[in-house]
């Protein structure tokens, strides 16, 4: 019946309604999802395999007509006819992370019982924000903040819960913080937030300057902490920061040390900094997005001494546990400060539940729709186990040293602080040492716009350098070699140009 007592008309069983639920995943659609998405998966494993460099050296001025001239209000209908444009929009110069001479950004290629996570929850869709709508999610993701707070040490009352990201990790960390901070002075809010200031390293991740300014913190609440020879936070300088913002009548409301750098992969003093945190009542987060991979180790996990003195910890299992993006979290040692970013709303989480003891993962997160990114992580335990996954991270570390080592006895470049983790900074050379800049400018792109091989460039006390980050195990030494012999024959010829006053081109080498 419908609303007015009249009989209900029945759903079409066939005609165009019908051909328009045909796509809908449900029980009447499961063979034609199993065949399309076997298609979809034999397309991808075929690129794969068929891969022979990282990337195709596309450009966004070649390829955003082609993109632009899809009319997304014209569907094509033919799966295949789909998957087709998809390889010219898409896959043809997707960047590929598995290949083993990608030596750019903190990307992983990816443990293939990830990839079967990814696959289930993205069918299942559960939303992990509250019980009702993910159950048996919601376990899971807790026994997993559960077990990655035990690698850190951080005791019995700790808790957390996953992010899209560091990013969002280092906000959510910087939100408790502030709330701390302002919770313990007996004082107007509005008169604190202008006095808040935030140190960290100034190798650290510009996220905590974003977290800042979202916050709603001046705009030099975040003071940078020098750095010694090897990158990492100097004690000696945060001893000193602390001391004069407190003299400068500021309230320092956390102090970020950085548990493997972006550039340097190197690791703050986490004992001493903890030590001058304890001393001054100051709130201790570290930011592990990259280093998280040591809880795993069998040889290192030693670098992490003192991480579990942390008030809060961001991990990305995205860098260093080759999970697929998004797959980070953020722990706290002290599950009640998570209050501070509760808010009960009566349709989906209303404070009886609380009252109730029913586990909305909602109450401690920044989302509200929220993916169940943890099946990854639990379905990669589960298979692979901790300890397969820490060797695979100390293969990168092993292979960084080597990368190290070979630059180092190199005349042809310079390289930087020799790295705890998995980044080598490094830069050609020439003998014209003032067009080192340029040079090596000139190199990185010209190798790109070869795609034989991706390196990431950065810059070190002004000066332009280059960077390998290194978290592929099936890269090799020599295909680290071959990579910074492309560099060296980029860069030289764009020197020897330059000398002759010649405009210079990339030369695809390789």
């Amino acid at each position: 019946m419908n609303l007015q007592g009249q009989p209900a008309e029945a759903a079409p069983t066939s005609g165009p309604s019908m051909a328009i639920r045909a796509h809908l995943f449900h029980q009447g659609t499961v063979d034609h999802y199993r065949h399309l998405l076997a298609v979809a998966v034999d397309r991808v494993a075929h690129r794969v395999a068929n891969v022979d460099r990282p990337f195709s050296g596309i450009t966004p001025a070649r390829l955003a007509p082609e993109v632009d001239r899809v009319d997304l209000d014209r569907p094509l209908a033919d799966p295949a006819a789909a998957l087709d444009e998809l390889e010219s929009v898409y896959l043809r110069d997707a960047v590929w992370f598995h290949h083993p001479r990608y030596l750019a950004h903190l990307n992983c290629p990816v443990a293939i019982p990830a990839l079967l996570g990814e696959a289930v929850l993205s069918a299942v869709n559960s939303s992990l924000d509250t019980w009702d709508q993910s159950a048996g999610g919601t376990l899971i993701e807790r026994r997993l903040i559960d077990w990655t707070a035990d690698r850190i040490g951080l005791g019995p009352t700790a808790d957390g819960v996953f992010t899209s990201g560091g990013t969002q990790s280092n906000l959510h960390a910087m939100l408790l913080a502030r709330e701390e901070a302002v919770a313990a002075v007996p004082r107007p809010r509005e008169e604190l937030l202008p006095r808040l200031c935030i140190l960290t390293s100034e190798a650290g991740h510009f996220s905590v300057q974003k977290s800042a300014k979202l916050l709603g913190l001046a705009r030099d609440a975040v003071v940078t902490v020098d750095t010694d020879p090897d990158r990492r936070m100097r004690t000696t300088a945060l001893a000193h920061e602390i001391a004069r913002c407190r003299r400068d009548g500021r309230l320092v409301m956390a102090v970020v040390a950085t548990a493997g750098t972006t550039d340097f992969g190197t690791i703050d003093p986490l004992p001493a900094v903890a030590e001058l945190c304890r001393a001054a009542g100051v709130w201790l987060h570290v930011d592990a997005a990259y280093g998280c991979g040591l809880l795993v180790s069998p040889t290192r996990r030693h670098l992490l001494t003192g991480i579990e003195r942390a008030d809060s910890v961001t991990v990305d299992f995205h860098k260093s546990f080759f999970q697929p993006v998004s797959s980070s979290a953020l722990l706290v040692r002290d599950r009640a400060v998570l209050r501070h970013a509760t808010y009960h709303a009566d349709y989906l989480n209303p404070e009886r539940m609380a009252e109730q003891r029913i586990p909305n993962q909602v109450d401690k997160s920044l989302q509200t729709t929220r993916r169940f990114d943890a099946l990854k992580l639990w379905l990669t335990l589960r298979i692979m186990g901790p300890d397969a996954i820490g060797a695979l991270f100390d293969e990168v570390l092993d292979l960084a040293a080597d990368a190290w080592r070979l630059l180092a006895a190199d005349p042809r470049f310079e390289v930087v602080t020799r790295s705890q983790l998995s980044t080598v900074v490094f830069r050609y050379l020439p003998a014209e040492h003032h067009l080192a800049d340029d040079a090596n400018l000139y190199a990185r792109e010209a190798l790109a716009a070869s795609g034989a091989a991706l390196v990431a460039g950065t810059r070190v006390d002004g000066a332009h350098y280059l960077k390998l980050t290194l978290l592929n195990p099936e890269t090799t030494v020599d295909d680290i070699a071959h990579v910074l012999d492309l560099v060296a024959a980029h860069a030289s010829r764009y020197v020897q140009t330059k000398s002759a006053d010649v405009p210079a081109r990339p030369c695809h080498v390789g």
